[in-house]
């Protein structure tokens, strides 16, 4: 098993982007985690469906969060956190490709890694087992009371996280080699990789930001409401209303 089970985003301002993710989306905030205060962030979470989206943003100088908000000249997406069910075979599977680790802590209800992006390039990518594995079970990151928290009427699941490059085929060769699952090709050839519940999709750099985490698609029942209220925040639509921009992040209305 090996779930899309939360993304994470970066941003300057976190208090403007959970306004515009509840307004767009008709999303609602399930957890806010002091944890992270550590780190110099402070967070929210919210769910898409069995999912998450998190948003951090620096609150003091000099954190890796800060950094990747300079060296991506702005807003955007910042990791990909993926959920298994064999966390010992993942971490011998990342120590025999010789990779390195930023975080590696668990105990008996939760245990992941991150894996360093200079070694496994796009995006920060995480691995972690969780007590209740199904989909809708429990999930750390998100606190013990998130069901209440999660709507469906706008947007119901992250169908597919977008990472661009500008080697699209090598970055997903070394998603695909670390995951052990083969690469595939969507409709207009783009390397992808099939998780259980969602797809990696790697494409073409082509807004001059470089390599990183650069879109989402979203399944949406109400796409009127999304484009309406995107455009009363002042976000960009795409001319043919599939796409919008929000947070430094292409969400992809499918």
């Amino acid at each position: 098993m090996l779930r899309m089970r939360q993304i994470c985003l970066v941003a300057e301002d976190l208090d403007m982007i959970e306004s515009h993710l509840r307004g767009v989306f008709g999303l609602e905030v399930c957890h806010r985690d002091p944890g992270v205060g550590r780190f110099g962030l402070h967070n929210f979470l919210m769910p898409i469906g069995d999912s998450f989206i998190e948003v951090v943003s620096p609150i003091t100088p000099g954190t890796a969060g800060g950094r990747y908000l300079r060296r991506r000249g702005g807003d955007g997406g910042y990791m990909v956190i993926m959920q298994c069910d064999d966390m010992a075979a993942r971490r011998a599977r990342v120590s025999e490709l010789g990779i390195r680790s930023i975080i590696d802590a668990g105990n008996d209800q939760t245990d992941g890694i991150q894996l360093h992006p200079k070694d496994v390039p796009g995006a920060i990518a995480e691995l972690r087992w969780n007590t209740g594995e199904q989909p809708g079970g429990p999930w750390n990151p998100a606190g013990d009371h998130w069901v209440p928290a999660r709507r469906e009427h706008v947007i119901t699941k992250m169908a597919a996280a977008e990472l661009q490059s500008g080697d699209p085929p090598g970055m997903a060769a070394r998603w695909s080699e670390v995951l052990e699952i083969p690469c595939g090709s969507d409709a207009d050839g783009h390397p992808t990789i099939a998780l259980d519940d969602a797809e990696l999709r790697f494409v073409e750099a082509a807004d001059g930001r470089g390599d990183g985490l650069g879109g989402l698609d979203v399944a949406t029942v109400d796409r009127g409401h999304v484009v309406t209220t995107a455009r009363h925040h002042d976000l960009d639509v795409s001319e043919d209303e599939s796409t919008v921009m929000l947070g430094g992040v292409r969400f992809r209305l499918v």
